[in-house]
This record gives structure tokens, sequence and C-alpha cells, in this order.
């Protein structure tokens, strides 16, 4: 599955269109994820007004419906919280509780009845904004204040993104109609985003609480299913949640195998991949790559110790790399404080093009179905005049591509040789069975799929940076490829 924002591979809908059906022919059975294309106030798409337009510049639901008709579309939902331009918030901060839309919106009293939070509650919270995660409102007809909840912002006073109550029975009639409506237009899959953060419980870090959250999933699952939707939840988190969350029936995300693939490749010793590999979930989707940087804090805790996620850093950085950092308390060690790392990924194997190929190979072969984002999918270097021009470190790695400049990476020997690979996952059937992970010298990772009488295996030795695959044909006789 390929990852894109609506307008980076040719400027909209229409031409990335063309793009997966000339360019990408063949790459992506998968489908496509395309990343936020609602009308939005900020957070490049993630900050939506409504989930009922596409923004102009982008194109329409014409241009989606066609995109859903050659392939299947996942669009992101950002359960959590809607932007304060939206006409709803708009209709709140104009009219306080007397909206209609009031009880979309997550005022203190719905979760400390005196609307008082104590500080010992607050200091439990999972913040991703100064201080707390609250807004004070002014309402324009009556001149009351009402503090709300906001998880995300850079200032403690401001949030462009305003939290769901996601029990509010208005919110939910408003989520069934938003997924009945995208799956009338060409949409298959939702992922929930920032679906961690919708559980408000006093007492508690507010994040993934247990059991409420699967709760939560579950309904939403079947509200989704209902209308032909598939769900897809997003959360970084301990990789434990994860597992958690494979045990109770979802398709989850793999955002340890970013870093953990880093870590193979710069030591040259693949056993803490293997060790992963056996036994993370096999109904997931997994990533090297994405809009958001290399996942650090909390992902990879105790899987990788702190110097061993150090190091990872510090290569990112001599290679051009700019970091999201994690608020104090929620450090794993004082001294470290890296969210996600901001890099291309060919940038963070050092360009070598036997490298990148070495990574996406373990990615491949890893369980899961693989997605590849558009600046990976081309071997894009880091973006520093996006970066410089946006103020926005993650730009670094959201270069946006002209039809032209498609057509020259396209032609650059890395390119092709990981569009071959990438054909022969989607082709070979032997990916639809079983993975077993071989015993091999730490310095070689082998990893062996097979389906009735169908065989893959990828070797890779670590020391030289060269992988081979040997697979049957459709003769079942054994062939050789080296990507």
């Amino acid at each position: 599955m390929l990852i894109t924002y609506p307008d980076s591979l040719g400027g909209d809908l229409r031409a990335l269109h063309g793009v997966l059906n000339v360019q990408f022919k063949d790459w992506f059975a998968g489908g496509v994820h395309i990343l936020p294309f609602f009308p939005s106030s900020g957070d490049r798409g993630f900050s939506p007004l409504t989930y009922l337009e596409i923004e102009p510049s982008f194109g329409d639901w014409d241009d989606m419906k066609a995109i859903g008709a050659d392939y299947d579309v996942m669009a992101d939902l950002m359960v959590n919280h809607i932007s304060r331009h939206s006409v709803y918030f708009k209709d709140f901060q104009k009219y306080g509780r007397a909206s209609e839309w009031a009880d979309l919106f997550i005022t203190l009293d719905k979760i400390w009845p005196d609307g008082n939070p104590p500080q010992a509650d607050v200091d439990k919270i999972f913040l991703r904004k100064p201080e707390h995660p609250f807004s004070d409102i002014e309402i324009e007809t009556t001149g009351d204040v009402e503090r709300i909840w906001t998880s995300f912002g850079n200032r403690v006073d401001w949030a462009e993104q305003i939290d769901l109550d996601v029990y509010s029975e208005k919110t939910q009639d408003l989520l069934k109609y938003f997924f009945k409506h995208l799956s009338e237009n060409g949409v298959r899959i939702i992922r929930l985003d920032a679906v961690g953060y919708v559980t408000k419980k006093p007492g508690t870090s507010c994040f993934w609480i247990e059991p409420e959250i699967y709760d939560f999933i579950a309904w939403v699952t079947k509200v989704a299913n209902e209308v032909g939707l598939e769900l897809l939840p997003e959360v970084h988190a301990h990789y434990d949640i994860q597992f958690a969350l494979a045990k109770h029936g979802s398709r989850v995300y793999d955002f340890v195998l970013p870093a953990m693939v880093l870590h193979t490749l710069y030591n040259g010793n693949g056993e803490k991949l293997k060790d992963y590999l056996k036994v993370c979930p096999r109904d997931q989707y997994t990533t090297l790559d994405t809009h958001d940087g290399i996942p650090i804090q909390p992902d990879m805790d105790d899987l990788l110790t702190i110097d061993e996620c150090q190091a990872i850093v510090q290569t990112c950085m001599d290679r051009g790399a700019n970091l999201n950092r994690i608020l104090g308390k929620n450090k794993k060690r004082e001294d470290f404080d890296a969210h996600q790392i901001n890099i291309t990924y060919y940038d963070a194997v050092g360009r070598d093009d036997d490298t990148y190929i070495a990574a996406r190979a373990i990615q491949y072969f890893s369980p899961g179905a693989p997605q590849v984002y558009y600046v990976g999918a081309l071997a894009g270097e880091n973006d520093y005049a996006a970066q410089d021009a946006q103020g926005e470190g993650r730009a670094v790695n959201r270069h946006n591509y002209t039809v032209a400049e498609i057509g020259t990476a396209m032609q650059r020997d890395v390119v092709q040789r990981l569009r071959r690979l990438t054909i022969f996952r989607n082709r070979h059937p032997a990916f639809d069975g079983e993975l077993l992970v071989l015993d091999c010298e730490i310095n070689q990772v082998s990893l062996r799929w097979t389906k009735d009488n169908q065989y893959c295996q990828l070797d890779l030795d670590l020391s030289k940076m060269q992988c081979g695959i040997v697979y049957t044909n459709e003769l079942g006789e054994l062939e050789v490829y080296h990507p």
C-alpha cells in the first residue's frame, strides 16, 4: 500500500490516480492511503473542518470515486478531535451550552463534577501540549468562559484541534454520518487517527484506558463494518498496546520496525530484529517511513535500550535529521527526550542503495501488509528548503513531487530495484502463508515464507549488506533473485 498526501504526487487527486496507473503500475496492489484530503485549518490536513467535503485544490468526490474504483483507498478520520474552525465548534464558541453541537465537546464537568481537576489528576495525564490539555473558550453571546479538553497544541493557551466526546450520542451520530458518506464515495478503510486519546478518566493518564478503549473500538468497528468499511486503529505507544489490540481482533500498525531495522543495519546485528519478528502480531501493517517521524519513545521502550535508541538518533542527526521531542514527565530517562526522528529513510541509511534495498527487503518479509511512503518509494532525500520555508521539522520528509520529478526519480537504479522487489512481494503466493524466522549467525537475517508447495526465503548478510531471495517459480522450480 502506498501512503501519500493528496497533492504530493503531481499536485492533486487526478494526477495521483495517473501516477498510480502509470509510473507506479503494479506497485501498490494493496491500495493507497491518502492522507487527509478534507478542508483543514492546520497540521497538513489533520485538523479537519468536515469529512463531507474535499479541499477544492485537491479535486472532488468524483476523483476519489475514480481512485476507489481501481484501488482500495484508506482515509484518515481524526476520531479524537476536529478543527476549531469547523461549523460545529464555531457554533459552540458562539452559543456555548445552548449550541446544538455543545455535547460534541468535553467541558471539564463531564470528567470532574465541579469542573476543577485536582492537580494530582492533571499530573498523571499523558501530555501532548505544555502543562495541561485544556483550553479556555470565551462564549461570544454570554461572555462566559468554558474550559474544554484540547489534547494537542504547542501552547498551553491555544489548540487548533478540539477534542470530541466520543461517548456523546451527538458525536456518535456524527461519526456514523461521516462513515456512511466516506463509504459511499470510494473509501474502503478508515485509519482511526489519535484513537488512544479518546478515553478521559479521572486519576489516569487519559491515554488508552482499559477496558474502556476496547469497548469504544468494538463499537466504532461495528458501526464502520455496517457501511462496508474496515478500521485500522492508529496508536503510538509501548509495543504491549499493539500486542493487546491484536489479541482483541484488531489489525494494528507495526511502529517498532522502522527503528528496529535501523538498529539492525547500523550494528550489523540481527538478533533483536529476529527475536521481535518471532512474536510480533501477524495481522498488521508495516512501515519504515510515514508522514510523521521514525518512532522512538514510547514505541521502542523495552525493545531497545535507551543507549541503543540514542545511537540511532545520533546517526540520523549526523545525516540531517531533526527531532520531535517528548514532554518531560513522559520520558523514559531524564537525559533522553526523542519522540520521533524526522528524516527520509533513504537518508537514514546513508543514501546507500544496497542498505536501502536491504531495509525494504526486511520490511517486505516481515509479517503484515507493507505500506510504503511516497518519498520512500522514490528514495527521496531530505528537503531542507521545505523544512525551512514551513518552519516544520517533519517537512524534511514531505517533499511534493511534480510529474517531471517523479519521472526523473523513476529512472534511478535504486528506485527500479525497489520496483522489482515490490512487484515480487505483491505476486509471490508464499506471502499468503506462514513465516519462519530461521536461526542464523548474528550478522545474518533469514526469513522464510511457505504456503502449500510455494516457498520464498530472504537471506541477508549484514556484514556485506547483500541479500538474496530463493523462491519457487510457477513450475515449482527454485530460482534465485538478488534485489
